[in-house]
């Protein structure tokens, strides 16, 4: 007893495949089978980019601008510092009280622009604004002491214009101090606090 005749098709279209080199076009059709639609075959191997131009090839990696490097802090005029590290701070105090309020034992103090948080079993985490160096100062129980500078992320030409948002970025190992905080204390500051 032969096969049915769709079961026939589909054996000779594997066989075809399996003898002829695997390129992206689409393969002739077989007599017996031309009631099917032809069928098409794919291929894992890497084709050549192109760039925008014929002539051009697209850049390599080590070519385009990274997305986020960080190497230096924005520059930023005095007013505008205080009024970036003042905002953050007044969110910060306002997440550490809502935290004191939840967590037993976490105690928060906010005087003279040094906030202080007790927090069981870390220890004490002091956060204070630097004006002279532009910069907010954490020393941690668990990270140490750290410096943070204002920094933009996102400004390359791969960014969409005015996509960029800025964090505290200690430049040393490129820590963030929102994510620091969120790490260590569960507490989100800044753009990250909107998230999902």
């Amino acid at each position: 007893m032969s096969a049915p005749r769709s079961v026939r098709c589909l054996r000779q279209a594997v066989r075809s495949l399996s003898t002829r080199p695997v390129a992206p076009r689409y393969l002739p059709r077989q007599a017996p089978c031309a009631s099917h639609v032809a069928t098409r075959s794919f291929s894992n191997a890497s084709r050549a980019y192109k760039g925008i131009l014929p002539d051009t090839d697209e850049p390599t990696l080590k070519d385009r601008e990274p997305l986020h490097e960080v190497k230096d802090p924005t520059p930023i005029e005095i007013e505008e510092y205080h009024e970036r590290a003042d905002h953050y701070l007044e969110e910060l105090v306002s997440r550490a009280e809502e935290l004191a309020e939840e967590k037993e034992g976490v105690d928060v103090e906010y005087s003279a622009g040094v906030l202080n948080i007790v927090y069981p079993p870390n220890g004490t985490y002091v956060v204070n604004k630097q004006p002279p160096t532009k910069q907010i100062w954490l020393s941690s129980p668990i990270s140490g002491p750290k410096r943070f500078d204002w920094v933009m992320l996102g400004e390359s030409q791969q960014q969409k214009e005015g996509a960029a948002s800025g964090d505290w970025i200690y430049l040393r190992d490129k820590t963030s101090l929102t994510t620091l905080l969120r790490k260590e204390l569960g507490i989100t500051v800044g753009e990250e606090s909107t998230r999902p």
